[in-house]
């Protein structure tokens, strides 16, 4: 049986908002993004301007204080997209309390959502953040090595979780845990917890997200930490989160295209622009080849979640896809800028930087 089609023909509220969060993205992120990873912070005040394009309003029930509007893999996707042509490391940003607020509509229960969904309505930014990844180069979703125990009516958590993207401020944190004899859980923890430490991790890209390593020693929670029924669907929220990190790379990747064809095309050797040399046009076709197989690849991983179909083959390879491409392109695009590409005055390096965290990310933006 042949597989459905999908449409790429975007719905006229899908162009109006990304075209919002396009010059957002512009104007606000990628204005800042050098001062930003150089200070290895994010700017004061720029997580409570992302509010008004209401990321995490939107999916919110309005009794709830939110907007209302269906919860949308595909325009999810899109704006994730947008916002990382601007600043990778500041969309992520940007988007990690919009995974919370997914995963708490997703796999929550009422009572949990109509207890922390209203907290994502304010007029501030509110940090929440997932923590799954841990730190061991062997690291697999489906093999955590955080514990969690039941202990009366409530549990015990104990263990190590790194790469945390708004880790070092969360105010609420979703953990994802083995539940002893029961399988993945995954439960919600507040940022003050006792027992709870948290320590600022530097790494080669990323550095302007406050990424950081969380340390869990016998932290008491309440039987109503634990999500949802008791039954988390952690392949579902391991393939939802894999179309936002391609998401994240299929955007930044098409900074480095637009950027470094512009520079080709001005950049004058010998008389004439080095785009007119075979070597650099043929390199600057690859990348726009890779790109677009690594959109569509996302792009139709996305359809597919949001039709209700089996999407877990589709995220799989486009995260296998995105995660080797998106590294090509950015080392590619480094190249093609010669001994400028060394160089801090052009982002390309900046960008690659990021990139390479793509292959290994996991669980940080469910769209």
């Amino acid at each position: 049986m042949s597989e459905a089609l999908f449409d790429l023909t975007l719905s006229e509220e899908q162009v109006m908002t990304r075209d919002s969060v396009q010059r957002f993205a512009a104007a606000e992120l990628g204005a800042i993004a050098r001062s930003a990873n150089e200070a290895g912070a994010t700017p004061a005040g720029l997580l409570d301007k992302t509010l008004e394009l209401g990321l995490s309003l939107m999916p919110i029930p309005e009794a709830l204080g939110g907007a209302g509007m269906a919860r949308s893999p595909v325009s999810n996707v899109l704006t994730a997209e947008d916002l990382a042509g601007g600043d990778l490391s500041l969309a992520l940003a940007s988007l990690t309390p919009l995974a919370v607020v997914n995963t708490l509509i997703d796999q929550g229960s009422p009572e949990q959502q109509e207890k922390y969904l209203p907290r994502f309505c304010g007029e501030s930014f509110y940090a929440a953040t997932i923590a799954l990844m841990e730190p061991r180069a062997t690291f697999d979703p489906n093999e955590l090595q955080t514990t969690a125990r039941r202990d009366g009516e409530g549990f015990v958590l104990n263990g190590s979780k790194t790469l945390v993207p708004l880790g070092a401020s969360a105010e609420l944190l979703l953990i994802i845990a083995e539940l002893e004899g029961e399988g993945p859980a995954a439960f919600i923890v507040d940022g003050a917890a006792q027992g709870l430490e948290r320590v600022i991790e530097t790494h080669m890209g990323l550095t302007s997200i406050e990424v950081a390593g969380l340390t869990l020693t016998d932290v008491s929670l309440a039987a109503d930490s634990l999500l949802g029924k008791g039954t988390f669907d952690l392949q579902r929220f391991v393939d939802l989160s894999r179309l936002g990190i391609c998401a994240l790379a299929v955007g930044t990747c098409q900074a480095v295209l637009d950027y470094v064809t512009t520079y080709c095309n001005e950049r004058v050797a010998f008389g004439e622009p080095i785009t007119n040399r075979q070597s650099v046009a043929f390199m600057i076709a690859d990348m726009a080849i890779e790109l677009d197989a690594m959109r569509l690849m996302t792009w139709r991983a996305a359809s597919r979640a949001e039709q209700g179909e089996d999407f877990h083959e589709q995220a799989y390879l486009a995260k296998l896809f995105c995660g080797e491409h998106a590294m090509k392109i950015g080392t590619d695009g480094v190249q093609l800028l010669g001994g400028h590409g060394f160089c801090r005055e052009h982002p390309v390096e900046m960008w690659y930087r990021n990139l390479r965290a793509i292959a290994i990310l996991e669980g940080a933006v469910s769209v």
